[in-house]
């Protein structure tokens, strides 16, 4: 443990340095579920690590130690960190929960407006149209979802860049895209190191529903014709909801990467690079097991240690 302790806290940096690569070589949908799962896997080991760093500094306080029946001076000498790292490691501890908790209500008052939203919207069809000048289009989740477009957006488009908007935004609905984006954003609050892979999924999620639009379509460069031309379209307009996934947002996915990424071919399989991080999630996993473990029989042992010495008194 004095060494497996410190693993989980070491591997989410190599995730964020891999993030970006995984993002750009993988097939988007891959990428978007293996980037999530990452970062939950690894936002939860580091937060195992912080635990067990944490807990052995905290059963050392006498009151904790005689409410927990285990012997604080069995702890103190198996004790796997130096005092002054168990004591950073309760603050970041707290950071870690805290952060967590409040992206978790945020991003939840933010998907309920946007539900409650999308019901209000006139007509029961999954799209709805705006009676707006200025270029909108975005999707917009709820119970039903909504593609919601404005008046000119449409006039700016044709009929086939049309069907790109439409073909992308469903592909974010039918996908249920923000869950991945919410999940990787509650991770990164976790463990901000892990802000780069927070970052690779909106960008993926984005790169996913272009794939989806250019398969619907059968034109990989139409599709990236209408990315160009609505981004164009509404970079002067921003007036859309804090929960949604549009086809011009470049906060979610650089548009440039995005439309090269639709010129050249598609995405292939990278069986090298998968494994590679697969293994990487496993050492992850693994360590934080031990990790576990071994606290557990830390604490079994100082239990035992402190019925030992309750046993004279007792006589």
């Amino acid at each position: 443990m004095h060494l497996l302790v410190y693993l989980p806290l070491l591997v989410p940096l190599v995730g964020a340095g891999a993030a970006g690569r995984l993002a750009e070589r993988l097939e988007p949908r891959l990428a978007t579920w293996l980037l999530t799962v990452s970062a939950v896997l690894l936002a939860t080991a580091s937060g195992v690590a912080l635990t067990a760093l944490a807990a052995t500094a905290i059963g050392q306080i006498h009151l904790v130690a005689a409410l927990g029946h285990w012997s604080g001076r069995i702890l103190r000498r198996d004790d796997p960190a130096a005092l002054w790292i168990a004591r950073v490691a309760c603050v970041l501890l707290v950071a870690a929960v805290g952060g967590s908790v409040v992206t978790m209500v945020r991003r939840g008052r933010a998907v309920r407006d946007a539900a409650r939203t999308a019901r209000s919207l006139p007509g029961r069809r999954r799209l709805s149209v705006l009676a707006d000048p200025a270029p909108q289009a975005y999707a917009l989740p709820g119970r039903p979802g909504r593609v919601v477009v404005s008046t000119g957006m449409l006039r700016a488009l044709d009929r086939d860049e049309r069907r790109v908007l439409l073909a992308h935004e469903r592909a974010h609905l039918d996908c249920r895209h923000h869950r991945f984006v919410l999940v990787a954003q509650c991770a990164a609050a976790a463990n901000p190191v892990l802000r780069p892979v927070a970052t690779a999924v909106a960008y993926t999620v984005e790169r996913w529903a272009d794939e989806h639009a250019a398969r619907a379509t059968a034109d990989r460069r139409l599709v990236a014709r209408t990315i160009s031309k609505a981004a164009l379209l509404t970079v002067r307009h921003r007036r859309v909801p804090g929960v949604v996934l549009a086809i011009a947002a470049d906060r979610l996915g650089p548009v440039p990467r995005r439309v090269a990424a639709l010129l050249a071919e598609p995405p292939r399989r990278r069986t090298l690079l998968l494994s590679a991080t697969v293994a990487v999630l496993v050492v992850a996993t693994l360590s934080t097991v031990v990790v576990c473990r071994d606290l557990d029989s830390l604490f079994d042992l100082a239990r035992v240690a402190h019925r030992w010495q309750a046993r004279p008194a007792a006589a």
